[in-house]
């Protein structure tokens, strides 16, 4: 049996505000999801950000669609670890898969 292109398990991230003891909110990342994904990385970049160097990791994920990812959400890949934010979410043409562009989190 061969896994297939799907084959990395992924955790989907959304951000909530939950009320904390002084009366203020925090932000929280709450887990939406669990899905198989094929994340690929295409490209790696360093580029200046307030004047100090910034390696930035930019990757796509190919899976089945979902009407709920929204850009800003994150990904976490839950072999390695590795955490991304997602940029965009895209539907193919033929709907039957969600491409999302995604850049390296440095501190999840």
């Amino acid at each position: 049996m061969r896994a297939g292109p799907l084959r990395h398990r992924c955790r989907l991230l959304k951000v909530v505000r939950a009320q904390n003891s002084t009366g203020g909110f925090d932000e929280v990342w709450v887990e939406v999801a669990e899905v198989f994904a094929e994340v690929t990385l295409p490209t790696g970049r360093i580029m200046p950000v307030a004047e100090q160097l910034k390696a930035v990791v930019t990757a796509e994920v190919r899976l089945h669609p979902r009407a709920d990812v929204a850009a800003g959400w994150r990904l976490v890949r839950k072999r390695t670890g590795q955490t991304y934010k997602i940029e965009a979410a895209l539907l193919n043409n033929e709907g039957d898969m969600l491409r999302l562009l995604c850049s390296s989190v440095s501190n999840p």
